[in-house]
């Protein structure tokens, strides 16, 4: 008779399955990589040209000309070309000095917070990280909203579809997120070659749309008469305007937006046949050209469309709605070039002004999986992208609720992301050129550090709703980290084990010793004195508690605790012989009790016996005990290391066994 087929899963279980596959795929081989290195199978020499990465991160830095001129006019009103001006000085003396630096200092991509996070150690460096990544959250996801946001105003504002969609810019901004979103969730190859696309046709219809500007400037002379009459009426001297520039510059940092991102995706650029992860020279230096090119074209830009947009656009115009704002060169272009050339345009500032979220989100992928998760303060599966992508997409349909999909009121959020990001880069760089002894750089980036922080406070002061916003995703980003953090504090939380040579040996003798079956036995010692009558005293208490017969074979384990704010790390043992005769296994660890379970499965499924371990019991409060293990790594330890074990090995027949007496 023939044996029946197994019955097939139910439909609906087949199909959550292959979901879940889908959602956590590469999260097996991301998790492999720990303290956030790269893929090794990745070579170090593979990715993308320089200039078609700039394209990349130029969908952001670029983008910002639909929205940039209209900002300075409200800003600096006649004033705006000039402020602009100071704004290019900062950017090619200040911000791209800068990041050159942090390109050679973070290769792959982390920017000035892995910088930064090597200066701080424990908790208080882990806390440093949060909140810059609560930073780094605003700038990004401010930017795929506030982008989003303006490009439904360009498509809103449209006269061939304004009757059509009056009054539905927070719908269209939702629906721009989302297709966003999707993007990701499909795959990301192909973003590059889109975003060069998309760059190359905006920039040429922008070089258009300035080239009639500056010939309707130059066919009016009055214009430029009137312009500087007003000005000086209003202002009086250079220095007044000058200091008047200073001033309001602060408004204007969202010009800057472009060069933390342009450091996230760094790990696209191509580089030499010979570079290697520790040392990627080909990356380093094309990300140089990347981001010299971007600035020097965006600077250009920008001077030239501020001073076009104030001269020809008038005053009442730029105000909220006023017909050029949020879009001061679409309103040229449709002015000055027809409504067909201006409707292309509206369609090309959609277009970037959409995909200028994608590098955004690409920046966020880049950083919070290389942190959140090694910290132990998200789950495992925020290591995969695809979810972490569907997180970031609820979140800015969040934030384009609460701001009603105005840009306006987003440009205080993100000018703040922008320039804590870039004032932490500033001091991060002061502080590698100090370190490598560099004298002139240093008093340099020292001197780029005060600007960028004078600029920041200004900000702040002037739009505090900016940093209000950023410390409720920086509380945000610590409650939720913290909660994770507590929530899987009894996972094994060990990447690897490492035995020396003595230790194998200790291993093996008590393995071969052990022939009557009644398993390999250590002892748990906190270590103190470490003489004789330490290891002589608690081999006796652990025989008398437990009943053990003297020729039982017993080796003590001792714990060091390194940094008890890291998650996972690898567990090397030692093994050591004091006093002639009491051998000791020396592990080095973050956590006392996760670094036992994880010997003791190494033992397990090393010589294939089931081990045992004898512990006394701590004495005080087991709230305080936990709270010790929780921060600190010790505590209680005999009920958490059984803890560790019970969710590590589900099955009870081979989980090694805990004795407290």
């Amino acid at each position: 008779m023939a044996t029946p087929a197994p019955a097939a899963p139910p439909a609906g279980t087949s199909m959550r399955h292959r979901l879940r596959a889908w959602m956590l795929e590469g999260l097996a081989d991301i998790a492999k990589h720990q303290q956030g290195a790269q893929p090794a199978a990745e070579p170090a020499h593979k990715g993308q040209r320089w200039w078609r990465v700039m394209c990349l991160t130029g969908v952001d830095y670029f983008s910002t000309l639909g929205y940039q001129p209209g900002i300075a006019a409200l800003a600096a009103g006649l004033l705006s070309p000039v402020a602009t001006i100071v704004l290019v000085i900062v950017t090619l003396v200040g911000a791209l000095p800068v990041y050159r630096r942090v390109a050679e200092e973070s290769p792959r991509g982390e920017g000035s917070i892995a910088m930064l996070e090597r200066l701080l150690t424990f908790w208080k460096g882990k806390l440093f990280v949060l909140t810059l990544l609560g930073f780094a959250a605003t700038d990004f996801l401010i930017t795929i909203t506030l982008s989003a946001a303006d490009a439904s105003t360009h498509l809103v504002e449209n006269p061939h579809v304004s009757s059509v969609l009056h009054n539905q810019q927070m719908i269209v901004t939702l629906v721009l997120v989302a297709l966003l979103g999707a993007v990701f969730l499909k795959g990301f190859l192909e973003a590059i070659g889109v975003a060069v696309a998309l760059v190359g046709l905006y920039l040429a219809l922008n070089v258009a749309v300035v080239a009639v500007g500056l010939w309707h400037v130059a066919t009016a002379p009055h214009v430029v008469t009137d312009w500087s009459h007003a000005l000086t009426t209003q202002h009086g001297n250079v220095v007044a305007m000058v200091g008047l520039a200073l001033l309001v510059f602060p408004k204007l940092a969202l010009g800057l937006s472009g060069f933390e991102t342009g450091v996230a995706v760094m790990p696209h650029v191509e580089g030499d046949p010979d570079d290697t992860d520790e040392r990627p020279a080909g990356r380093i230096r094309g990300t140089k050209k990347l981001l010299t090119t971007a600035a020097v074209i965006m600077s250009v830009f920008l001077i030239l469309t501020s001073f076009i947009t104030t001269l020809l656009i008038p005053a009442d115009a730029f105000k909220p709605g006023g017909d050029a704002n949020g879009r001061a060169l679409a309103y040229l272009a449709h002015e000055y070039l027809g409504s067909a050339f201006g409707t292309v345009y509206d369609i090309s500032t959609i277009a970037i002004l959409w995909f200028a979220g994608a590098s955004a989100m690409a920046g966020l992928l880049n950083l919070m999986p290389r942190y959140l998760p090694r910290y132990g303060m998200a789950p495992h599966w925020a290591r995969a992208v695809r979810p972490m992508v569907l997180v970031f997409t609820l979140v800015a349909f969040l934030v384009t609720w609460i701001f009603n999909a105005d840009v306006d009121a987003q440009g205080g959020a993100y000018a703040t992301g922008v320039l804590v990001l870039i004032s932490s880069a500033a001091i991060a760089v002061t502080i590698a050129a100090r370190r490598a002894r560099q004298r002139g750089w240093t008093l340099g980036f020292a001197a780029i550090s005060l600007v960028f922080l004078y600029t920041t406070v200004a900000n702040v002061i002037e739009r505090p709703d900016g940093v209000k916003i950023g410390a409720c995703f920086i509380a945000g980003i610590i409650l939720l980290s913290f909660l994770s953090r507590v929530a899987r504090a009894f996972e094994l939380r060990v990447t690897s084990v490492v035995l020396d040579d003595t230790a194998e040996q200790f291993i093996r003798d008590i393995a071969r010793r052990d022939v009557d079956g009644r398993g390999i036995r250590f002892i748990a010692n906190e270590p103190d004195q470490r003489d004789v009558a330490e290891y002589r005293d608690k081999l006796q208490q652990i025989r008398t508690d437990n009943d053990l017969p003297s020729a039982d074979d017993l080796v003590f384990v001792e714990v060091t605790v390194g940094d008890p704010s890291e998650f996972e790390s690898e567990l090397r043992v030692r093994g050591e012989v004091l006093h002639g005769r009491y051998r000791v296994l020396c592990l080095e660890s973050s956590t006392i009790s996760n670094a036992l379970a994880a010997l003791l499965l190494h033992v397990r499924d090393t010589t294939g016996q089931r081990p045992h371990i004898y512990f006394e019991w701590t004495e005080g409060s087991p709230f305080a005990q936990f709270l010790r293990f929780f921060l600190f790594g010790q505590g209680e330890v005999a009920p958490v290391t059984r803890e560790v074990l019970r969710e590590a090995e589900p099955d009870r027949a081979r989980r090694p066994r805990v004795h407290v007496g």
